[in-house]
């Protein structure tokens, strides 16, 4: 289960950054950006470990695959700050709780991925060496080189930054191919489509458009960070199975961000 080799892959082309491509996929290496509420599944608090399961299960998919992956997840299932701030708490006492729950998500996520055969580092930007590494961005690089998917947690470890932030530092600094958004909705839409039935999807939509749109796909200091940096963004919807493999290859079951 731990340490394996990774497997030989054919290579038949390679993507804008140099990096030899898995037959069939267009990216490489990704990060997903998963919510803390999407591990909760139904149960409206914690972890649901069938949701961890499901999501090993595609993941090892892809990585077999010859994908390195990178993960990004939030603590909106535990303690979200931003909430505690509003309640009266210290802003930045109320952040700091908050990456200490995405601790605990990427504890659980990791597990999960362990559990599947699939060797996994999480790396905290707050230091905690009895359960995660410290955040190294080489050795982030080396582990995905290595078949392993890198977990970050805590966020950037600094309060008033939202975990869509972290994703889109992260992704940079490891030179990804794209970023990942899961959602419970298959892309970006005008409006909301919960509540307009007539809501138009995008297939693909500028970053500019994003931000004078005001479509809340993310934070406007993640969307900014990838527009300056052309970091492409996939959102899809993650509660059906398969959608990260077929996003992966370019089949139209999101939203491309460019």
């Amino acid at each position: 289960m731990y340490g394996r080799a990774p497997r030989a892959y054919t290579h038949t082309v390679t993507d804008r950054k140099g990096f030899f491509m898995p037959e069939g996929y267009k990216y490489k290496r990704v990060l997903l950006k998963l919510s803390g509420e999407a591990l909760m599944g139904e149960a409206g608090y914690g972890i649901d470990p069938n949701v961890v399961h499901g999501l090993a299960e595609e993941i090892k998919e892809i990585v077999d695959d010859g994908v390195q992956v990178a993960i990004t997840v939030g603590g909106g299932n535990i303690f979200r700050g931003l909430a505690g701030s509003a309640s009266g708490m210290d802003r930045a006492q109320a952040d700091y709780m908050g990456m200490l729950a995405t601790v605990m998500n990427a504890l659980a996520l990791q597990d999960g991925l362990q559990r599947h055969g699939v060797d996994s580092r999480v790396q905290s930007a707050i230091e905690m060496r009895q359960v995660a590494e410290p955040y190294i961005r080489l050795r982030a690089i080396r582990h995905m080189e290595k078949g392993r998917v890198v977990i970050f947690a805590a966020g950037t470890g600094n309060p008033y930054f939202t975990t869509d932030t972290t994703a889109a530092l992260r992704a940079n600094e490891i030179n990804a191919d794209a970023v990942m958004k899961a959602t419970k909705v298959d892309g970006i839409y005008d409006s909301d489509p919960a509540k307009n039935p007539n809501a138009k999807r995008y297939d693909r939509i500028s970053y500019l458009e994003v931000l004078t749109k005001e479509l809340n796909v993310m934070d406007a200091a993640a969307v900014s960070l990838c527009k300056d940096n052309s970091m492409p963004l996939l959102v899809f919807d993650m509660t059906k199975p398969g959608n990260i493999k077929r996003i992966l290859k370019g089949e139209p079951v999101g939203t491309v961000v460019y």
